[in-house]
């Protein structure tokens, strides 16, 4: 087994697990190990060598013969009486050393080079006499084997007075359904395979949306973001040694707040469902006092099921009520029935709203629920390229969804919620802010600001539960807006825009297929197809072409009815590929007309 400078080894007798050498520990014409009268020849008798200096280095054990050990992947032996210590694990017991049976491949320095040997032997103890042989195991276990000793020192007989307190008639009796320890090579090969199952949006023409939306993101964003100051970044409660993340932060609560119009911006939070949550709580927490309609939200019909539900968890607890809104056939909100929310502590709806329609009537809604409430406005960050921002129109809280910019779809997550208000809520808002101050030099210092709202400081009287959040990503949509600055913005919109107008104008020429809206859209819209929605999809799905989302699985009626989703990823050639499997669907003998 090959010994070299830096390498740990371990004298006889010696309770340490590495020794730190000075001096290279083999001789310089590669023939001895040791140092003095201590240096012994190990081109001769390895086993001794190793009994007098033994070596931690990646070996492979074989449960096999030692023909067929090298073929097969490198892991430790699968027996329980072998105790283990870890590499670079300064941790010796004494019962370590139960003599087991073993094999392991390693080589020895000779004068003319490195030649493999391969030893047997019986586990010594590391105080075990110098006749013994070698055969201590490493993997990354250093408590395997100590049970009893743990469980004495908790008072315990068994691993089964560990459960003792769940009653049985809950715990699972039999073996657990899982595969056989794996080496790292298999669990790779298995990864790889499993991995491979994904269909890749980009793949295959895609127009699944709902939510989600898959833009061009500029390699150097991924470039960035993985160097080790952001990487690794956490809360930054000291802020002398965090300065540059501090401003990065600062950075994306600008951008945000200029990109919605309003003055604050916090942090990020966990996604967009999170952020809308935490708006309606927070305008109880401001409005609640006045209000002729306490403790009572409104909310959009459309509102997706899934953040709906999200809502329904932060609310319960608090003891608010959650009434709908309702809308007009032609997906724009019902300005008459918008009046019973006046008084009440907030309103959140939608823009784009979740069937992707632009509704004009949400500029007036302010004038209608008044001052005293709340209105909360929910939206896609790329559209406001184009679309005016909320906070000119009259929106306390703006919330959403922060992937579309800066992040990839990544199978539904990691995400961030952007979460913009005024100067009212600021000091009820959730989340982290950081602010721009001067230090002690009279110098620009970033620093975390009125951090008595959170749960580090607050407990459980803190505005909100978010604590840690999704600062990387956010970051990342920073590095996305900076890189794109207005035009790339406004250009990025129009090029989802424009592909939304061209596969309405094609969609709407194929034979069985109807837009469900004539209202103007932003870059989705809802479609009609002949027969089931869902099964729509699957033939689609079966020709290559991810069809969109069906609305069946949000509003049970409409289960007919799919979101078509455009972005600026999305060509000519998709959109009339998808057209042209729509006709063939709709004529499709086994369709229902």
């Amino acid at each position: 087994m090959a010994v070299d400078q830096g390498r740990g080894v371990i004298e006889q007798g010696s309770n340490h697990a590495l020794v730190e050498f000075t001096d290279p520990p083999v001789g310089v014409d590669g023939s001895a190990v040791g140092y003095g009268p201590h240096a012994v020849s190990h081109d001769t008798d390895t086993a001794d060598v190793l009994a007098q200096w033994m070596c931690f280095l990646p070996v492979k054990s074989m449960d096999c013969d030692v023909e067929t050990a090298p073929m097969q992947p490198c892991r430790m032996a699968e027996n329980p009486r072998v105790r283990r210590t870890c590499i670079g694990y300064h941790h010796r017991h004494p019962h370590h050393g139960l003599p087991t049976p073993f094999r392991v491949i390693g080589c020895s320095l000779g004068a003319c080079g490195v030649k493999q040997f391969i030893m047997s032997g019986t586990r010594m103890d590391f105080t075990a006499a110098h006749a013994q042989s070698v055969s201590t195991m490493v993997d990354q276990l250093p408590n395997r084997g100590r049970e009893v000793e743990m469980l004495n020192e908790m008072g315990l007989q068994s691993m089964e007075d560990l459960f003792a307190d769940i009653p049985s008639d809950v715990r699972f009796q039999d073996a657990l359904p899982l595969p056989a320890p794996q080496s790292e090579e298999e669990i790779l090969r298995d990864a790889r395979r499993l991995l491979g199952a994904n269909k890749d949006m980009g793949s295959r023409p895609s127009f699944l949306g709902a939510g989600l939306y898959r833009n061009y993101v500029p390699a150097s964003v991924f470039q960035l973001v993985t160097r080790g100051e952001f990487l690794t970044a956490y809360t930054p409660y000291q802020p002398e040694v965090s300065q540059g993340m501090l401003q990065a932060m600062w950075e994306f609560q600008t951008l945000i707040s200029e990109l919605v119009g309003l003055p604050i911006a916090n942090l990020s939070l966990y996604d967009g469902s999170t952020a809308a949550a935490e708006a309606l709580t927070c305008a109880v927490r401001v409005h609640n006092r006045k209000a002729s309609q306490p403790n009572t939200v409104y909310v959009s019909a459309l509102t997706p099921p899934d953040k709906l539900s999200v809502m329904h968890n932060y609310c319960q607890g608090a003891e608010i009520d959650i009434r709908m809104l309702a809308h007009n056939e032609d997906g724009t909100l019902d300005l008459g029935a918008l009046a019973e929310a006046a008084g009440s502590c907030g309103v959140y709806l939608e823009q784009p709203n979740p069937l992707g329609v632009l509704d004009e009537g949400l500029t007036g809604v302010k004038s209608v629920i008044g001052d005293n409430t709340a209105l909360i406005v929910g939206v896609q960050p790329v559209s406001l390229g184009v679309v005016e921002a909320p906070g000119h129109y009259g929106a306390d809280i703006v919330v959403g969804e922060g992937q579309p910019l800066g992040s990839p779809v990544t199978g539904g997550g990691p995400l961030y919620g952007i979460f913009a208000c005024t100067k009212p809520y600021l000091r009820l808002m959730p989340g982290r802010i950081v602010g721009r101050s001067i230090d002690v030099d009279g110098k620009e210092a970033y620093c975390l600001t009125l951090s008595t709202r959170e749960q580090h400081i607050r407990r459980h009287r803190a505005t909100s539960n978010i604590c840690t959040n999704e600062t990387l990503i956010a970051l990342m949509g920073a590095m996305h807006m900076a890189l794109l600055g207005p035009d790339g913005l406004r250009d990025l919109a129009h090029r989802n825009m424009l592909a939304c107008q061209r596969a309405k104008e094609v969609l709407a020429k194929t034979p069985g297929v109807e837009l469900v809206h004539s209202a103007p859209h932003f870059n989705e819209f809802a479609i009609t197809v002949p027969g089931s929605a869902k099964d729509c999809l699957a033939y689609l799905d079966s020709n290559g072409i991810i069809g969109g989302f069906d609305l069946g699985a949000w509003y049970p009626e409409a289960n007919q009815q799919i979101l078509v989703t455009t972005t600026d990823q999305t060509t000519a050639q998709d959109i009339d590929a998808l057209a042209a499997q729509l006709a063939m669907w709709a004529t499709h003998s086994g369709v229902v007309a």
